[in-house]
C-alpha cells in the first residue's frame, strides 16, 4: 500500500509553535516513529506553505496514490481551490487536523474539503495521522 501525507501551511514548524496546540515534536520525528509502526505501508510526505503547489501536488499523487491524508491546515477553512482539486481527482482522501478544529475558532469550524473527503479526524494530536493509516490500512484488507 501505497500512502501520502501532504500537509499545509506552518505544519513545517510543528514542534515550534504553539506547542500547547500541536506539542513539541517535530513531524520529522513523528514520521519516522509512523513508518517504523506501518512497515507494510509505503508512506510518503509532502509539505508546503503555498496553496498553488499543494494543488500541484494533489493532481501529481490523485490517481496513482491508495490514499491520501490531508492537513490542509488553515487552508481548510478558506480554499475552495483545494477543495476542488480533492474532488477532481481519483484517489480517496481522509482530512486530518491535529487540534479539534471545533473547539477552537468559529470560522476554523467550517471545513470546504470535508465533503470530498471520505471522512475527517480531528483533535487527536499527531496520532490523528496514525488513526488515518489505519484506515487506509484496514480498507485494503
Amino acid at each position: 500500500m501505497k500512502l501520502i501525507i501532504i500537509n499545509g501551511p506552518n505544519l513545517n514548524l510543528l514542534g515550534v509553535r504553539e506547542k500547547e496546540v500541536y506539542g513539541t515534536k517535530t513531524f520529522d520525528d513523528y514520521l519516522a516513529e509512523l513508518k517504523k509502526k506501518f512497515t507494510s505501508v509505503v508512506i510518503d510526505f509532502y509539505q508546503s506553505n503555498v496553496e498553488g503547489e499543494l494543488i500541484n501536488k494533489l493532481h501529481e499523487v490523485g490517481f496513482s496514490y491508495e490514499g491520501i491524508i490531508l492537513n490542509a491546515g488553515g487552508y481548510t477553512h478558506t480554499s475552495i481551490a483545494i477543495a476542488d482539486a480533492v474532488a477532481a481527482i481519483k484517489t480517496p482522501v481522509v482530512e486530518v487536523h491535529i487540534s479539534n478544529i471545533f473547539a477552537r475558532e468559529d470560522f476554523r469550524h467550517v471545513s470546504y474539503l470535508g465533503k470530498n473527503c471520505v471522512g475527517s479526524i480531528s483533535g487527536f494530536g499527531m496520532q490523528s495521522y496514525e488513526l488515518a493509516v489505519e484506515y487506509f490500512s484496514k480498507k485494503s484488507n
